[in-house]
Formats: C-alpha cells, sequence, structure tokens
C-alpha cells in the first residue's frame, strides 16, 4: 500500500459509502416527496421501509448534516 493510503481511506469513506448513486432521490421523487421529507417518513417508528432503504435514509441524513457543518 502506498504511503498515507490509510488516510486516503479515511478521507473518502463516502465515496464508500455510496453504493448506488441517486437511488434513494429516485425513491423520494416516486414517492412525491422530498429527499427530506422521505427521510422523515422512512426513519418513522411506523414505517414498513425495507432495510436498504432505511439504511439510505440514514446516511442521506448524515451527508445532509455534514453538508451543514460546512
Amino acid at each position: 500500500m502506498e504511503e498515507g493510503g490509510e488516510n486516503n481511506m479515511k478521507e473518502k469513506w463516502i465515496q464508500h459509502a455510496i453504493k448506488r448513486p441517486g437511488a434513494f432521490t429516485a425513491k423520494a421523487k416516486r414517492a412525491g416527496m422530498s429527499v427530506s421529507q422521505y427521510i422523515s417518513k422512512v426513519l418513522s417508528k411506523k414505517s414498513k421501509a425495507s432495510t436498504r432503504t432505511k439504511r439510505q435514509a440514514t446516511l442521506a441524513k448524515t451527508l445532509k448534516n455534514l453538508a451543514k457543518r460546512k
């Protein structure tokens, strides 16, 4: 491994975390909602969304909060 390879992985965790770019946004649009609204719906206690969709919602929420901090 090249020198500083571990630091490079830490910096690029987002690229490795996103497995299906645009999939969650497409689901939100199909549901007729904004991404933020769909995040709230999917992460509510009574949601019957799949585990994958819930994980995508959690990641979307995390990335949204990261964008706010900058």
